[in-house]
């Protein structure tokens, strides 16, 4: 009397050779991710250090703010107010400009931009991830400088990064901010040294009720 061939008992269920196709775009996919991944997290613009982006407009900073004089907030004038601080319009450029070197080409794009209503298209520098929730006015208010993350632009004839903009640069000065708050009326000051930092930003601290938090939510919301 034969014997019944034993009945197959499977390992794994059958759907699971539905899924050979994707481990096999998986292995040729994942190589190509890691070397995009290592390409745009490792680049200038990622770890905001020296990031300095060529501008359509060669704005200067160094001779608007370090040779005029210009205050930061004429241009960026949501800053004390606005979690963000304003690119200001065409309209701003050409307050001065309608009168003064009118016929530069440099200025050209912005003459172009006042003609046909469209904006100019900056490139913006200081670019925080969209998980990370900053607020300017609320740093101003507190009497953090401009300077402390932008560095000395008054000095820059192109804009780059100097800070990295990372979580450990910003917890750090969130757990000793002392050394980086100084009078509202200085923020934009950027060549005022305190004669003693620490002791100022100190009283400054509790006359303006600094208390940053280190938590969580206070960044990603």
């Amino acid at each position: 009397m034969s014997q019944a061939a034993p009945e197959k008992r499977w390992i794994f269920p059958k759907w699971l050779n539905s899924l050979r196709p994707l481990l096999g775009v998986g292995l040729l996919a994942g190589p190509v991710y890691l070397v995009v991944l290592a390409t745009f997290g490792l680049s200038a613009k990622t770890i905001n250090t020296g990031y300095a982006p060529i501008q359509p407009v060669p704005y200067s900073h160094a001779l608007h703010v370090g040779q005029l004089g210009m205050d930061c907030r004429y241009c960026h004038n949501t800053v004390e107010t606005a979690s963000h601080a304003a690119i200001p319009p065409t309209e701003t450029c050409m307050n001065c400009h309608n009168h003064i070197r009118t016929q530069s080409e440099k200025l050209a794009p912005v003459r172009n931009s006042h003609a046909t209503g469209r904006p100019i298209p900056w490139v913006k520098v200081h670019d925080l991830p969209d998980y990370v929730y900053f607020n300017h006015g609320a740093h101003v208010r507190a009497g953090g400088s401009c300077v402390s993350c932008h560095g000395r632009v008054d000095k820059m004839d192109v804009v780059q990064t100097v800070s990295p903009l990372n979580m450990s640069w910003c917890l750090a000065c969130h757990e000793n901010p002392d050394p980086h708050i100084r009078p509202r009326d200085k923020v934009t000051q950027l060549d005022w040294v305190a004669d003693d930092p620490v002791a100022l930003g100190r009283e400054l601290r509790d006359q303006y009720n600094v208390n940053p938090r280190v938590d969580c939510w206070t960044c990603h919301r």
